[in-house]
């Protein structure tokens, strides 16, 4: 069994309840043991960090300090996340200023402090491709998905020291989990493309404009659906999409899942919704 604390991320436990359905028994399956992370606080998904950095960096050490006291690293589902907490967490390695000033707020409002060098974090995605290994995804599957894919990884974790041992600038992990879960991965353009989620209110029409030029391209490329390693940017590229492709002028009409859904398919997990995916890809995917 493997241990991580878990960090749902921002979304997961709200508006994305299906992540946290699914990575509970997907993780099972692989004998990945998840420990709470009791009393978690937001990372500030980087719209904290443009009117007060010191609060994001402040809220990202308790996180740590709570995996910290768990004693095992964090694991997460959400590509934004992990892209947040991987610049605090290399922030306080490098500068042993902000380090100290978390560590006054820490200490005050919590009794905690943080060792940086304690904690890392960690992707699902990677996670499964360079600790658990493909060779046992594959032998845990008994759904073999048997679609056309396009994988959305985001920019937020496309950074040195944050996606593992994959390809910063073209990355391959996601493709190739979907080949072991009996997929078949379509490569298109705009795989590592932002979709604006964090300007979502300010910036509408331009975010809906990117949404829709990840989605057209996907579909364009001939993805069936998409999967997404980010939970923040899929609210976009799922709810989104009809007011993306209005706004953009584009076809954008494609079934978009997360990334935990479709493993937990594959595993054999809520295989009636695995059915209603297929039936929306026949509709809209095509």
């Amino acid at each position: 069994m493997v241990k991580y604390s878990y960090y749902p991320g921002n979304v997961a436990r709200q508006a994305s309840q299906e992540v946290e359905d699914t990575i509970q028994p997907l993780c099972k399956s692989l004998g990945i043991d998840l420990i709470e992370m009791v009393g978690y606080n937001s990372d500030g998904g980087d719209v904290i960090r443009q009117g007060n950095p010191e609060l994001q960096l402040a809220l990202n050490a308790r996180n740590f300090a709570l995996a910290q006291n768990n004693g095992h690293d964090i694991i997460t589902a959400c590509a934004s996340s992990q892209g947040v907490m991987h610049d605090a967490l290399s922030t306080f390695k490098n500068d042993p200023i902000a380090l100290a000033s978390a560590n006054r707020v820490l200490e005050k409002i919590t009794g905690m402090s943080l060792d940086a060098s304690e904690v890392q974090t960690h992707h699902l995605l990677h996670v499964l491709v360079d600790e658990i290994g493909l060779d046992k995804v594959e032998a845990a599957v008994v759904n073999p998905l048997d679609l056309d894919i396009a994988c959305y990884y985001g920019p937020s974790m496309q950074k040195e020291g944050a996606c593992g041992g994959d390809d910063v600038w073209n990355p391959t992990y996601m493709e190739q989990l979907i080949t072991a879960l009996g997929g078949r991965p379509v490569e298109f353009s705009s795989k590592t493309r932002s979709v604006g989620n964090p300007s979502l209110l300010t910036l509408g029409d331009s975010v809906m404009k990117m949404t829709a030029k990840v989605l057209s391209d996907a579909k364009g490329a001939g993805a069936n659906v998409i999967v997404s390693a980010c939970t923040l940017s899929h609210s976009n590229l799922d709810s989104y999409q009809g007011k993306a492709g209005r706004v953009a002028n584009k076809d954008t009409a494609i079934p978009v899942v997360n990334l935990t859904e479709i493993i937990a398919f594959a595993f054999g997990h809520y295989t009636d919704r695995f059915a209603q995916l297929r039936t929306r890809a026949l509709v809209i995917g095509s």
